[in-house]
């Protein structure tokens, strides 16, 4: 039940501002696997989502809900920013750097 990932040089302000149009997700969370064997999980995002337009965060935007495979996720992984530890409560322990990803599947708006 442990994610661990190596991390990488890239800072978030590098991530930001090589992108062309995208979202800043500062926090992720309620993530469930939905299929074992594909790996697709489900969560929210949470505490700051942003629009990214021309390499510069625009504005916030209301929180998504996400249906992703986790393995098609790593294939499309672009930059990697330094190893970090998170240790939660009630939830599986992670090691994962911030990341920057090509595609990730956004399934709707969240109520809140």
């Amino acid at each position: 039940m442990n994610l661990v990932f190596g991390g990488g040089d890239s800072s978030i302000e590098e991530m930001v501002a090589s992108t062309a149009h995208g979202l800043l997700v500062t926090r992720l969370w309620y993530i469930r696997e939905v299929d074992p064997y594909e790996k697709v999980m489900t969560g929210m995002t949470r505490d700051g989502l942003f629009l990214v337009d021309n390499g510069r965060v625009s504005g916030a935007v209301r929180n998504f809900r996400f249906n992703q495979s986790i393995i098609e996720m790593l294939k499309n992984v672009e930059l990697l920013g330094s190893r970090r530890a998170c240790h939660r409560r009630k939830a599986f322990e992670m090691v994962v750097p911030a990341m920057k990803v090509r595609d990730f599947q956004f399934s709707e708006v969240t109520k809140f």
